[in-house]
C-alpha cells in the first residue's frame, strides 16, 4: 500500500495514503494540542479532520487563534443555518450557496413565501439545537454523475446546475445530521464548536448575481468563537446603523436620490452642496500648493476615443450605452484620463517641462446594476478627485513619493490616520510588456518602503494597464473603505502615441501616473458622514453656529450678531422663531451644529454671546469677534493634518 510521510515538530512519520487528518492528528499531536485543533494544514492545503490526506509534507494544526479559523467557523455556520431552514420549512425550500464573508456568512434560498424577522428567531433556535447535538461534519467523495442524481432526487436544482458545470469526475459533499451539501470544505470537526452566532438580516439576491435569473432570499448572519466578540460586533453593528449615511443624509438634508431622476444619481441639497464646496476648495488649494494645475473636461466624447484607450475592450460592461449625435456615436465618460491625454497632445513637449501635474474634479458615469447601488457608496454618476502626472522615467519614484506625502496629508486633515495599504500586481488580463510592469511595480514598492509604510501585496489585483497602490482608510468603527489609488501606466502613452523631445534631441515616451486621493467624492462624503456620525468638525460643518434668541426683545441684537459673523466668514444661521429656548437648542443639536449662540437681555446689553456646544457643555460668554476667532482657529486645516 502506498504511503505518505508527514512532518511535525521535528518528527516524521509515515501513514497509508488516504489516512484522514483526524488520524494523523491523533498520532502526532499531544492531547492538549488535539483538543484545540479545528483542521489541519498540509503544506499549502487546508483539510478538515474528516478529509483524507492525498500527499505528505509539513503539517500544522489550525486552532481558534489561526487567521483562517473564523472563515472555517462561519462557513460551517452557514451549513448549520441551511440545515435549520430545511428542518423548519421543509424540503420544498431549495438551497443554493452559502459562503463565509468578511464579517459573517450568508445562504441563499429559493422559497415561495418570504422569510420574516420572526422566522429568523425560529431558525436561530433550531440552529442552537443542532449545535447542542454536536453533530460531526463528515466529508464524502462521490462521482459527479452520482451527485447530480442524488441532488436531483432531493429536488435541489441549484446544486444540479452547479454540478453540471464541474469538470472533475469526483466531487466532495459534507454531511451533518440529515443535511447534505455540495461543498469543497473544509469545515469544523462538529457543530458543537459553534457557540456564538446571530442571524442579522434578510435581503434579496439574484441567483449568481445576474438580474436575469430568479431573485432568491438571502439570510445573513455572523459567528465568533467567543460570545464577548459576538456582543462587541453586534454593538458595533447597532452603532453603524445609527451612523448610516443614507439616514443621516436625509435627516441633515445633505443629499437625496429621487426615482424620477434615476437610481444612483445624487441630488445635492444646499447644506450638502456647501460641505462639498468646502471639500473641493480645500482640495484645489492643496493641489495648487503642491505644484498641480487645474483642468476641466467634457462629460462625453466620441466612442472611438474609448476604443483607442482600450476602455471598450476592458471596461465596456461598466459603460453606459452610446448615443447617436449627427450620425456619430458618443459615450458618457467613465474616466477622465483620455481627455488629459488630449490636452497633452495639443503641442510638442520637451523633457524640460516635466513633470506635468494636472488635476481635475471630473464627473464620470459608470453603469452599476440596480442591486449594487448603495446610497453615496455605489452610484452611477460621481466626481473623481482625479490627477495625471506625465513624467520621465527618472522622475517616477520621486513623483510617487510626492503623491504619497500629499495623499496622507489630506487624509489626516479629514481625520483619517489609520489605513491599510496594498500593492496590487499584474492581473491575468493585461497589456504592456513584462519589463514595463516590473519597472512600475518596483517603483511603487520602493516609494512605499522609503516612506516606511507597511503594506500588503495583493497579487493579480492591478488594473489592466499597470500596477497600483490602494489605500483603504479606517473609520472610527474600524471599517476599511477604498478611497486612494496610485496607478502607473505605460499603456495609454503608447496607445495615444505620446512623446517628448529628450535632452539627446530624440523622441521619447513619457510615463503616466493616474492618481485619486479621495477617489469618488460621493463615496468619500458618505464615509465622512458615517465616520463623524454627521457631527462634522468645525472646519467641515456646513453650519458652524446657530444663534438662538430667548425672546423677541433680543431679535435686533441677534440679527446684528448674525450679520457680523457672516462678514467674518463664519457659516451661521439665525433661529428667530417664537419658540422656547430649549426647543431651539434641541433642534440645533439634532442638526449636529457645533455651536449654539444664546442671546438674552444680558448678552444684548454686553455685546456678547453665550456659547453652548452640541454635546451640551457651555463655554463662558464672549464677544462676537472672539467667537469668530475661535471658529477660525478650529478651522485650521493644516494644523489638523499634522
Amino acid at each position: 500500500m502506498a504511503e505518505i510521510t508527514v512532518r511535525y515538530s521535528q518528527e516524521s512519520r509515515s501513514f497509508p495514503l488516504g489516512t484522514t487528518a483526524a488520524e494523523v492528528v491523533r498520532e502526532m499531536l499531544s492531547n492538549k494540542e488535539r483538543k484545540r485543533t479545528l483542521a489541519l494544514r498540509v503544506e499549502e492545503e487546508l483539510l478538515d479532520l474528516s478529509a483524507p490526506l492525498t500527499s505528505g509534507g509539513e503539517i500544522a494544526p489550525l486552532t481558534v487563534e489561526s487567521p483562517e479559523a473564523l472563515d472555517l467557523l462561519r462557513h460551517s455556520a452557514a451549513h448549520v443555518m441551511a440545515a435549520a431552514v430545511l428542518d423548519i420549512f421543509g424540503e420544498r425550500v431549495k438551497v443554493s450557496i452559502g459562503p463565509a464573508t468578511e464579517d459573517g456568512f450568508y445562504y441563499d434560498f429559493d422559497r415561495d413565501h418570504p422569510f420574516n424577522p420572526e422566522d429568523l428567531e425560529k431558525i436561530e433556535a433550531r440552529m442552537a439545537e443542532i449545535v447542542a447535538a454536536d453533530q460531526p461534519f463528515t466529508r464524502e467523495e462521490m462521482g459527479r454523475q452520482a451527485a447530480i442524481d442524488f441532488f436531483r432526487s432531493l429536488g435541489q436544482d441549484y446544486k444540479v446546475e452547479l454540478l453540471a458545470e464541474i469538470e472533475a469526475e469526483q466531487v466532495s459533499l459534507y454531511r451533518q445530521g440529515g443535511f447534505v451539501d455540495l461543498c469543497r470544505g473544509p469545515h469544523l470537526p462538529s457543530t458543537g464548536w459553534l457557540k456564538a452566532f446571530k442571524l442579522t438580516r434578510l435581503a434579496g439576491a439574484y441567483w449568481r448575481g445576474d438580474e436575469k435569473n430568479k431573485m432568491l432570499q438571502r439570510i445573513y448572519g455572523t459567528a465568533f468563537f467567543d460570545k464577548k466578540d459576538l456582543r462587541v460586533y453586534l454593538e458595533r453593528l447597532e452603532e453603524a446603523k445609527k451612523r448610516d449615511h443614507r439616514r443621516l443624509g436625509k435627516e441633515l438634508e445633505l443629499f437625496t436620490i429621487q426615482e424620477q431622476i434615476g437610481p444612483g444619481l445624487i441630488l445635492w441639497q444646499p447644506k450638502g452642496a456647501l460641505l462639498r464646496r468646502i471639500i473641493e476648495d480645500y482640495w484645489r488649494e492643496e493641489h495648487y500648493r503642491h505644484g498641480y494645475e487645474l483642468l476641466y473636461t467634457p462629460h462625453i466624447a466620441r466612442r472611438e476615443l474609448w476604443q483607442t484607450s482600450g476602455h471598450l475592450d476592458f471596461y465596456g460592461e461598466n459603460m453606459f450605452s452610446p448615443m447617436d449625435i449627427e450620425e456619430v456615436q458618443y459615450q458618457l465618460k467613465p474616466m477622465n484620463c483620455p481627455f488629459h491625454i488630449a490636452i497633452y497632445k495639443t503641442r510638442k513637449r520637451s523633457y524640460r517641462e516635466f513633470p506635468l501635474r494636472w488635476c481635475e474634479l471630473g464627473t464620470v458615469y459608470r453603469f452599476e446594476k440596480t442591486g449594487a447601488l448603495h446610497g453615496l457608496m455605489r452610484v452611477r454618476g460621481f466626481t473623481q478627485d482625479d490627477a495625471h502626472i506625465f513624467c520621465r522615467p527618472d522622475h517616477l519614484e520621486e513623483e510617487i513619493f510626492r503623491i504619497l506625502d500629499l495623499n496622507l496629508h489630506i487624509l489626516r486633515a479629514f481625520g483619517f490616520a489609520d489605513y491599510d495599504i496594498y500593492l496590487s500586481t499584474r492581473p491575468e488580463k493585461y497589456v504592456g510588456s513584462d519589463e514595463h510592469w516590473e519597472r512600475a511595480t518596483e517603483a511603487l514598492k520602493s516609494a512605499l518602503e522609503q516612506k516606511g509604510l507597511t503594506y500588503s501585496v495583493d497579487p493579480g489585483e492591478g488594473v489592466f494597464y499597470g500596477p497600483k497602490i490602494d489605500i483603504k482608510i479606517k473609520d472610527v468603527l474600524g471599517r476599511a473603505w477604498q478611497c486612494s489609488t496610485i496607478q502607473v501606466d505605460f499603456n495609454l502613452p503608447e496607445r495615444f502615441d505620446l512623446g517628448y523631445t529628450g535632452a539627446d534631441g530624440n523622441e521619447h515616451q513619457p510615463i503616466m501616473i493616474h492618481r485619486a486621493l479621495m477617489g469618488s467624492l460621493e463615496r468619500f462624503f458618505g464615509v465622512l458622514i458615517e465616520h463623524y456620525a454627521g457631527a462634522f468638525p468645525v472646519w467641515l460643518a456646513p453650519v458652524q453656529a446657530r444663534i438662538c434668541n430667548i425672546t423677541d426683545s433680543q431679535l435686533e441684537y441677534a440679527e446684528q450678531a448674525y450679520q457680523q459673523l457672516r462678514r467674518q466668514g463664519v457659516r451661521v444661521e439665525l433661529d428667530s422663531r417664537n419658540e422656547k429656548l430649549n426647543y431651539k437648542i434641541r433642534e440645533a443639536q439634532l442638526q449636529k451644529i457645533p455651536y449654539m449662540l444664546i442671546v438674552g437681555d444680558k448678552e444684548a446689553a454686553e455685546g456678547t454671546v453665550t456659547v453652548r456646544l452640541r454635546d451640551g457643555k457651555n463655554l463662558p460668554a464672549m464677544a462676537i469677534a472672539d467667537f469668530a476667532a475661535l471658529v477660525e482657529a478650529e478651522s485650521d486645516r493644516n494644523a489638523l493634518a499634522k
